[in-house]
């Protein structure tokens, strides 16, 4: 009787991932209306959106952003010694880069055919769009080669202190092969890292139950601050925007899932959609890491060996959902201002925007940033950028979702080359 009364209990018992998607609708239920019933004044905006909301929002961020970069060292140098063999982790590395750079092509490629298509920057009144000019003058994008450059750490405690997750890869990958190499001369070390990992794993853990607050708060104030006013102007460039992000997340990911793996996309969406949602609410890919690595073991069966070395590149490396801004972007702004693309600026566009998603940190509108890179390869305004960042926050939540989306594709893609995917688990129903 007292077993049956307990499961009865666990069944009742709400998950995580469906809290957070909860405080998703809820949050952006609550955003509405603030921001259409609720009267302009100090309570409003001084106390409950700036106050309350903002401090919430932002404290649950840095809580995820505090775990990342020991997280990901950790993981890492688990992930390259658990893989141990320097040709086999060679053989996994080169195909997730090979993976990431096609579908990042890819993603370009489709977002220049729905801005042609679309057409979003036909017929737009430029009178009535503030063009922040100021914005944008403070903004800087590397050059190609500074990119190289900046995987290598000059000072890898410097990395890790700063966060240039590029560089603290390269530094726990040379760790990891290291300590694999020595085998018990660096026994003691390995060890120290194995049990910091699992601390770091448990931190996660206490961390991702405060979620579902964190989430209502940043999606509250950000629809709080919006409403749906800013986007008619500019709704047909994100509809564009939404369209590519849908065909790349929902069709060319999943064709590959089903192609190199054999397994039902349908099922890994319904599976991870949860992770989707937490990306969309945080605009973070770096603060998603350990829901994705966790969602990928427990419900899909993806070793962690693979997923804790592949998630925190892709986090850094494979920016799908923010090339395809970059691609919509640059057709929105070449119809805007009336400048001719030649087929050859396309191919730049996509070599450059490509290019510029391996420097791009997984942090909130870092996107926009290297758009002033794929403005100036083929000659555009960098002025359009300021027409579209009033409202880039809501893309940035979608294309980070998708980011997200295709590291974990590639994660069961190569996990399942290598043989280190329990399809019992990915195929159990929830």
């Amino acid at each position: 009787m007292g077993a049956k009364k307990e499961n009865a209990k666990e069944k009742k018992k709400i998950s995580l991932t469906s809290k957070i998607f909860i405080a998703l609708i809820v949050g952006a239920v609550t955003g509405m209306v603030l921001h259409y019933l609720v009267p302009d004044g100090n309570i409003k905006n001084d106390v409950i959106v700036e106050g309350v909301l903002y401090v919430l929002g932002q404290g649950f961020i840095r809580l995820m952003k505090m775990l990342v970069v020991p997280l990901v060292f950790c993981s890492l140098v688990c992930g390259s010694m658990a893989i141990g063999d320097t040709k086999k982790l060679g053989n996994v590395g080169g195909k997730t880069l090979a993976f990431y750079l096609v579908t990042t092509a890819v993603a370009v490629a489709v977002a220049l055919g729905i801005g042609t298509l679309l057409r979003p920057g036909i017929g737009l009144d430029m009178s009535k769009i503030q063009v922040n000019a100021s914005d944008i003058e403070t903004m800087e994008s590397a050059s190609l080669a500074q990119t190289i450059l900046n995987i290598i750490p000059d000072n890898p405690f410097k990395a890790l202190a700063n966060g240039e997750m590029l560089q603290v890869i390269v530094f726990a990958l040379v760790v990891g092969v290291i300590l694999a190499k020595l085998g018990e001369r660096a026994e003691v070390v390995a060890n120290f890292i194995s049990q910091f990992n699992d601390i770091m794993m448990e931190m996660t853990m206490m961390v991702m139950s405060l979620a579902p607050i964190g989430v209502f708060s940043l999606i509250a104030r950000t629809f709080a601050n919006i409403g749906f006013s800013a986007f008619i102007p500019l709704a047909k460039y994100m509809i564009a925007v939404l369209i590519a992000l849908a065909i790349q997340c929902f069709g060319v990911y999943q064709i590959l899932l089903k192609v190199f793996t054999g397994l039902n996309p349908v099922r890994f969406i319904k599976k991870f959609f949860p992770v989707m949602a937490f990306a969309f609410s945080t605009a973070t890919s770096n603060a998603t890491i350990p829901l994705s690595i966790d969602t990928l073991h427990k419900k899909m069966g993806v070793s962690k060996k693979i997923s804790s070395f592949t998630i925190p590149l892709g986090a850094t490396i494979n920016m799908d959902g923010t090339s395809i801004m970059q691609g919509v972007a640059v057709m929105f702004a070449a119809q805007a201002f009336g400048i001719h693309l030649t087929p050859m600026d396309y191919v730049t566009v996509i070599g450059t925007a490509t290019l510029a998603s391996i420097g791009t940190a997984g942090i909130p509108s870092v996107g926009l940033v290297t758009l002033t890179m794929v403005f100036n390869s083929v000659g555009l305004p960098v002025e359009a950028i300021g027409i579209i960042m009033g409202i880039d926050r809501i893309l940035d939540m979608a294309r980070t979702a998708v980011n997200i989306t295709g590291d974990a594709v590639c994660t069961t893609i190569v996990a399942c080359q290598n043989g280190a995917v329990d399809k019992e688990v990915f195929n159990k129903a929830e």
